[in-house]
């Protein structure tokens, strides 16, 4: 019979820019600040309207996974640096295992930590 697993809370938050650049410059910065455990880049095609036209763009998704109490920080300091006028900025609530969230819990910053890896940055 297989093992019950008592899967924990974690947030993941997503956004997108226009380069590789701005990824890897967005994704080090939430590292680096302890606001984020682990940022995923994956390049995507995205499809909108903006200023009335349909656009086709292609753009790269950060998948940024934080704690739940990290969350506020993480969203001002990605607001603070993104370069969109209007960037996407989605939070999502998921289920990990606890060994999963105990080693994401010893990558972010606790506490008064949060607020000075958001000020620092």
């Amino acid at each position: 019979m297989a093992e019950q697993i008592d899967a924990q809370a974690l947030s993941m938050v997503t956004t997108t820019v226009g380069s590789a650049a701005d990824a890897r410059r967005l994704a080090q910065a939430v590292v680096q600040a302890r606001l984020a455990a682990c940022v995923q880049v994956d390049a995507i095609t995205a499809h909108y309207h903006w200023q009335g036209a349909l656009q086709e763009e292609q753009e790269w998704r950060l998948a940024c996974k934080t704690l739940p109490r990290a969350t506020g920080a993480l969203l001002a300091l990605l607001e603070s640096l993104h370069p969109y006028t209007v960037p996407q900025l989605v939070v999502q609530t998921l289920q990990a295992t606890p060994a999963y969230v105990r080693w994401l819990a010893g990558e972010v910053a606790t506490g008064d930590g949060v607020a000075q890896a958001a000020d620092g940055a």
